[in-house]
């Protein structure tokens, strides 16, 4: 698996660039948003990790234009902003994890396999489902409504697949997060609601009245089939 290290810091670079070598990690590094998001254009790498304060094009907005060119690949902020507002954008903007720093190595090594294994998962599944007049292609990473192609995440799959497995039930938070982002993920109610608020623009009519995702104040979220 080829990782994309998007990391202002020299030093810091090449120290995680060694440290997924060691673990059998091919590496491809960047110094700025502009050179990430030119070097994942034309290497096409397995997974990214973003710094979010680089000089010129920061992580957020290098995020947005990798997630253009590739709904699918797992993102993870690995960056000294860690307040609770960089967190809920990160999440919003699509990124499956948000890690501060200083870090562990065990356990960003450990969050890089948790998301390499559900993304991997999650490409096995490729059973098309419905949910009202949405049609959902989980292997194409892809919904489609009256004849219109909406491109979806693996993490979007993974929330609409298990909303639609419990039709007619309440989904907690901590429900969505266990299943969809891992039990060794810290839950962050604010960033699930604004993923939840990302993945309604994307997908329902009207997402100030959404009918695919009903939200069910104090208690989660749900699907009426």
């Amino acid at each position: 698996m080829m990782v994309l290290i998007a990391e202002d810091d020299a030093n810091l670079r090449r120290g995680l660039a060694e440290l997924l070598q060691l673990e059998g990690f091919e590496t491809i590094t960047a110094e700025c948003g502009l050179s990430a998001v030119s070097t994942f254009q034309k290497t096409q790498p397995d997974f990214c990790i973003l710094d979010v304060t680089m000089p010129g094009v920061d992580g957020f907005e290098a995020c947005r234009q990798i997630r253009k060119c590739s709904p699918q690949v797992p993102i993870l902020f690995l960056t000294a902003r860690n307040e609770e507002i960089d967190r809920v954008l990160g999440f919003g903007l699509g990124a499956d994890d948000y890690m501060g720093k200083p870090f562990s190595a065990q356990e960003l090594i450990a969050r890089i396999k948790a998301i390499s294994r559900r993304s991997s998962a999650l490409g096995a599944i490729n059973d098309v489902f419905e949910m009202g007049d949405l049609k959902i292609d989980p292997g194409a990473l892809r919904a489609c409504r009256a004849g219109i192609a909406i491109e979806l995440s693996p993490r979007d799959v993974a929330v609409l697949k298990f909303l639609y497995q419990r039709a007619g039930r309440v989904v907690s938070r901590d429900e969505l997060y266990d299943h969809c982002w891992g039990q060794e993920h810290f839950s962050n109610s604010r960033a699930l609601d604004q993923f939840i608020s990302t993945l309604r623009r994307k997908i329902e009519t009207d997402p100030a009245a959404p009918c695919i995702i009903a939200t069910v104040h104090g208690a989660g979220y749900r699907f009426d089939p």
